[in-house]
């Protein structure tokens, strides 16, 4: 099979001359190649410019080798500005890209929405100065961007370590994020770490409110106070339970068709915390901040959020036994089916 790739490649080397060159056995050698590479990726020796540069497998990407006419004429299937915007290794293309006449709003979809979708934090750091400055630029150039995810992206360490957050301020300054007419609120959109920031106080004294939060979005990454939660940072947990103090026990519903979910059960299902080592700290922090383990599970009413944790035999159990043992109400029996019953994420 190498033979036959080997063979297919520096025959495709050989057509690029002779189809320059007029020869009249090309069409019996195309007809040949074709046969050889049916079902194969395109050579990047036929790729243009554009369309070599977006393909990893066709190697580092060389500064000053795209054409402008390509720009327009790649075969791609999504636009060229996106593709580049979320995959890192293709950051080096953005700049000239842009240089060349791309622009976002000839893009489906925003490239900088496909960036903070693809990659929630990426490691902003390692890119180039150049990198960076054009994807500040397809933030600031493209109104599509002003996105629940990109600020979560752009709220996010990596984010700030290289300047980007400062696009969120500007934005905020500009009376690009008013209250009340956004489809996202930019309190819960924000990274959990960036809640203490001079934005957020911002935001706050322009109106935004943490309750406002709690609602749907459209958007991939997490609601704010989930995030918090998930990643057992306690800080951002202080930021929303100041303001919310009843989070810590029951989180509301987000829409017509949801229920609503209790912080405790979540924190307990294996599957959630990416962070295992997290999960103690977190359930300990929510016990002392009022967490009740004898409350009904609102997917389940039959059952506790202790009753849970014996379902899951969780090494966490002696934690929450501790604060009820001196209660009089004993924990409801559970029926045959709750107990031989997969634990459901609450």
């Amino acid at each position: 099979m190498q033979h036959l790739q080997r063979l297919a490649v520096g025959m495709a080397l050989m057509l690029s001359s002779l189809l320059t060159g007029g020869c009249t056995t090309t069409i019996v050698l195309m007809h040949v190649h074709q046969k050889l590479t049916e079902g194969d990726p395109e050579p990047c020796v036929l790729l243009n410019s554009v369309d070599r540069a977006l393909q990893v497998r066709c190697g580092a990407f060389v500064p000053g080798s795209l054409l402008a006419k390509d720009v327009v004429a790649t075969s791609a299937a999504a636009c060229p500005l996106t593709l580049a915007a979320r995959d890192a290794r293709l950051w080096p293309v953005l700049p000239e890209l842009l240089e060349r006449g791309a622009q976002p709003e000839h893009c489906e979809h925003s490239p900088i929405v496909a960036l903070a979708q693809a990659q929630p934090c990426p490691d902003f750091a390692a890119a180039s100065a150049a990198s960076v400055q054009a994807i500040r630029w397809l933030a600031v150039a493209d109104a599509r961007g002003i996105h629940h995810d990109v600020v979560r992206s752009l709220s996010c360490p990596s984010a700030r370590a290289a300047g980007l957050d400062g696009v969120l301020d500007e934005w905020q300054a500009q009376g690009l994020l008013p209250t009340g007419e956004l489809p996202f609120s930019p309190l819960g959109a924000l990274h959990p770490s960036h809640l203490g920031s001079a934005l957020a106080q911002r935001l706050e004294a322009q109106g935004h409110q943490a309750r406002a939060a709690l609602d749907s979005f459209d958007g991939r990454q997490a609601p704010g106070f989930d995030e918090a939660l998930r990643t057992g940072d306690t800080a951002a947990l202080d930021w929303w339970l100041a303001r919310l103090p009843e989070l810590a026990n029951r989180v509301p519903a987000s829409g017509p068709n949801q229920l609503p979910w209790i912080p405790l059960a979540r924190v307990l299902t294996p599957s959630f915390m990416p962070d295992a080592t997290q999960q103690r700290g977190t359930v300990d922090y929510l016990l002392e901040h009022g967490a009740d383990p004898w409350q009904r599970l609102p997917h389940e009413q039959s059952q506790t959020v202790l009753g849970f944790a014996r379902q899951l035999k969780s090494p966490l159990l002696p934690l929450l036994e501790a604060p009820v043992a001196s209660r009089a109400a004993p924990e409801p029996p559970l029926t045959a089916a709750v107990a031989a019953g997969d634990a459901k994420l609450p």
